[in-house]
């Protein structure tokens, strides 16, 4: 059974859904330790201060904020968590938006909510109203003592939430943003559309698998059973295109001959063979009854 998240009331109006959330996702990869190449012994990592020149144990730590070059504000946990947001069990919608309007970029973590037994009713009606209306909430809620932004949407047959980054949080990168200035030929720019039309299909999330675990794993049985690792293809190197349009049309060139081609069904025309005759000796012979 999933663990809850949180246990509280989605609130918009007089209206209170009881719900608890679940994490919709997670990130898996495969996981090493650190291990020493002369003993194979795992190691254990030690905290070492080189001011006094020794290791350090954790229970003679503390956290420090730099003010300036070499110089730190030291914060106890027990002032830290004066300033955490008091824990609140309800979770009110403060206004309704399209979902259009929220780039996912502002999106962090996903969690399912579910409705409990008394909520139903309640959760129906706001999962229905917002699916009609094409519509998403945002909210405010505490989260391991942490007031959160999140938003609401309809997901499948309920409700999914999403915390939200504060805008402060995304960042902007000064490269970014200044390369689809140049100015491309229309021409160029309707057959790179064709090549694309060419490659489009529903999405289906089912059919893409992390090719990469499945790999380390497949290596790592491999030299378990003792035998030598197969050495990886070679990685292609690309260079950048000069002449756009002569790529474009190499390119559809050889996604038509990738197509399967059909194969032409017989005509029903076509002589049938007639079937060879039993040649009279193995008439003659009398049939094997079979066992029952």
């Amino acid at each position: 059974m999933a663990s809850t998240v949180w246990k509280g009331y989605i609130s918009f109006g007089l209206v209170s859904v009881p719900v608890r959330l679940f994490a919709a996702a997670r990130e898996e990869h495969v996981s090493f330790n650190q291990i020493h190449n002369e003993c194979g012994g795992r190691i254990k990592q030690q905290i070492f201060c080189p001011q006094c020149d020794r290791v350090v144990e954790r229970n003679e730590l503390q956290k420090g904020y730099e003010v300036e070059k070499g110089v730190y504000v030291t914060v106890t946990p027990d002032e830290l968590k004066t300033l955490e947001a008091e824990s609140s069990d309800v979770m009110e919608i403060q206004q309704f938006v399209s979902l259009e309007e929220v780039d996912p970029i502002y999106f962090e973590t996903s969690y399912y909510s579910a409705a409990e037994e008394s909520g139903k009713r309640a959760y129906n009606l706001l999962f229905r109203g917002m699916t009609r209306e094409k519509l998403a909430a945002i909210a405010r809620v505490t989260l391991s003592g942490r007031e959160q932004v999140v938003l609401i949407r309809p997901y499948d047959q309920g409700l999914l939430l999403h915390t939200l980054y504060y805008p402060a949080e995304v960042r902007e990168v000064g490269e970014y943003g200044h390369d689809t200035a140049s100015e491309v030929p229309e021409q160029e720019v309707a057959l790179a559309e064709k090549f694309m039309e060419s490659l489009r299909a529903p999405f289906q999330a089912e059919q893409f698998q992390d090719n990469y675990k499945e790999k380390v794993l497949a290596l790592i049985e491999t030299k378990r059973a003792g035998a030598t690792p197969r050495p990886g293809a070679e990685k292609r190197r690309l260079a950048p295109v000069v002449d756009l349009m002569t790529a474009l049309k190499q390119s559809l060139a050889e996604k038509e001959r990738a197509r399967p081609t059909l194969v032409p069904s017989k005509p029903d025309s076509a002589p049938k063979k007639e079937p060879q005759r039993a040649s009279k000796e193995a008439a003659a012979k009398p049939r094997k009854q079979k066992a029952i």
